[in-house]
Parts: C-alpha cells; sequence; structure tokens
C-alpha cells in the first residue's frame, strides 16, 4: 500500500525483528495471521512500533481490532498510555490513529527514549519519505 503512495522503505531488517531481538512482543490477529501490532516500551510506556493488516483484508475492524488489544495490553501493564510515530499524511497512518485516540505528542513532552527513535529515524532516511509525527494516547483511568 505505501508503495502505491511513492513510499519505499529503504532496506534492512523489519520493525518486528528489531523489535524482538530488544525483547518486544507481537499481537497477532486471525489464524492464519492476517494482521498484527509490534509493541515495545519507551520511556515507561507501551510503544506501537507497528501494526499491520493483510493490504486485501483492511476496512473490516482487523486493525482497529489490534489496536484496542494494545492498548489494553498497556492498560494491564499499567503504562500511562501508547505511543507511536507515525506518517502525518498518509491517510492509514495518523488520520486513523487520530479517529481512534491518538493525539500529536509536542516535542516540548518527548522523553530520551521518544527522542532517540525520532533522531534514528532521521538517520535511517524515513523522514525523507513524508513528514512524520509522533502520537500519544493515555490509558483509561482505572
Amino acid at each position: 500500500m505505501f508503495a502505491e503512495i511513492g513510499i519505499v522503505f529503504p532496506p534492512g531488517p523489519t520493525v518486528a525483528e528489531l523489535v524482538i531481538d530488544k525483547g518486544g512482543e507481537i499481537l497477532v490477529a486471525g489464524d492464519p495471521p492476517v494482521g498484527f501490532a509490534v509493541l515495545g516500551e519507551v520511556d515507561g510506556a507501551v510503544h506501537l512500533e507497528q501494526i499491520s493488516v493483510r493490504g486485501d483484508l483492511t476496512g473490516r475492524g482487523i486493525g482497529v481490532r489490534l489496536l484496542d488489544a494494545v492498548k489494553a495490553r498497556a492498560a494491564g501493564r499499567g503504562s500511562p498510555g501508547v505511543s507511536l510515530l507515525t506518517f502525518q499524511d498518509v491517510p492509514w497512518n495518523a488520520p486513523w490513529y487520530a479517529a481512534h485516540g491518538f493525539e500529536e505528542l509536542l516535542e516540548e513532552r518527548w522523553g530520551p527514549g521518544i527522542r532517540a527513535y525520532w533522531e534514528a529515524e532521521i538517520e535511517e532516511g524515513l523522514h525523507v519519505l513524508g513528514p512524520r509525527l509522533v502520537m500519544w494516547a493515555p490509558t483509561p483511568a482505572r
């Protein structure tokens, strides 16, 4: 789907491979799998590294269910919320997350981990592909 809008990612290990090497977690939707969410921890909160649904199955609520599972996992861990970095203008990125409770996390509120992610993305050339932003959704109060 990204290639169709002119975004071609640089070669290298997948997000899932990088996160698993750091002790991250993958939530899987379906059997056989039709989508997944990759989670890590950044600045003491759950960090959504990636959420992906098979292209021919988008729009069926699979991503929403995965996102709900991510938020539930964060709440269950006592995380104050969920952070992520995403493309600002890609419809199934920032606008989609905004429709599901995420807001832009302004730079003055970034912790050192988020800042390190941002800088790593710049070094990897991701920001050349389109404007990026950091987003945050708080976990519900208990």
